[in-house]
């Protein structure tokens, strides 16, 4: 896959390892649309990298279908989707008042809101860019399109408190090898990336020491990652047209512990 001149669309891609995908894809010479709910934020990065912003919610059927009619009205049809878009949430199955030490019940919307953006979310955009990927003049080998998810350690690891967002993660992960088999037929290849701790929009607002708690428990190198190395292995699996319904942890050799 040449990134050069290709139509992308990221979701998520108004900041941390969106934004990142974004910014790397557009400097590759890729025709960039910058999915997300932040229309501020969007419309920033779009302009600062040449591209378009879509304005979306994955929750929403209407709303990710008038966010590719946008960007395919700009760019064309897209060749590559990378999906970013994603909540973490966090919530004992069951935990206890602090205080009173009485047992609480789960929020169970929490769980709810998790999955319908983690997986639901993620696998509309999927549908939507493979069905419209499928009629594309294939390339070198056949290739027509490419797709990355974003899952995570948790897939396979989670900690205290991440039932919800694990089980969302998981999902991501488990649903990759069926999709790849779905559409190979088709000449679209499909790849999870699985984040260890990064220095995201979320954890950068935590205090310095709880950032460095975090890095040092990375076997090597001892730090939190960064976007833009999240960035670089997605443009490898898009470019690699050998890379297909792999799924690569990008942790730095951590192996998350309960809490």
């Amino acid at each position: 896959m040449d990134v050069n001149g290709a139509a992308a669309i990221v979701t998520g891609g108004a900041s941390g390892l969106g934004e990142a995908t974004a910014r790397e894809l557009a400097r590759r010479g890729a025709k960039v649309a910058v999915f997300d709910r932040d229309a501020e934020r969007g419309e920033q990065v779009a302009n600062e990298i040449g591209g378009v912003f879509c304005e979306v919610d994955v929750t929403s059927d209407e709303k990710v279908r008038a966010a590719f009619e946008k960007a395919r009205a700009a760019h064309g049809q897209e060749r590559i989707l990378v999906n970013c878009a994603g909540v973490a949430n966090a919530a004992k199955t069951v935990a206890r008042d602090k205080e009173t030490k009485a047992a609480k019940f789960y929020p169970l919307q929490q769980f709810e809101l998790a999955i319908q953006i983690n997986v639901v979310g993620t696998f509309r955009c999927i549908a939507n860019a493979a069905f419209g990927m499928v009629d594309l003049e294939p390339l070198a080998d056949g290739e027509k399109g490419v797709i990355i998810n974003t899952a995570s350690v948790a897939a396979e690891d989670g900690q205290i408190g991440q039932a919800a967002y694990s089980a969302s993660k998981g999902g991501v992960l488990a649903m990759a090898l069926p999709i790849a088999r779905d559409l190979m037929g088709e000449g679209i290849r499909v790849n999870t990336i699985l984040p260890g701790v990064f220095k995201t929009p979320m954890v950068s607002m935590m205090p310095p020491n709880v950032q460095e708690a975090l890095g040092a428990q990375v076997p090597f190198p001892k730090r939190l990652g960064t976007a833009e190395e999240y960035a670089r292995l997605a443009c490898f699996l898009i470019e690699n047209v050998y890379m297909n319904a792999a799924s690569v942890r990008l942790d730095g050799g951590i192996r998350m512990a309960p809490r």
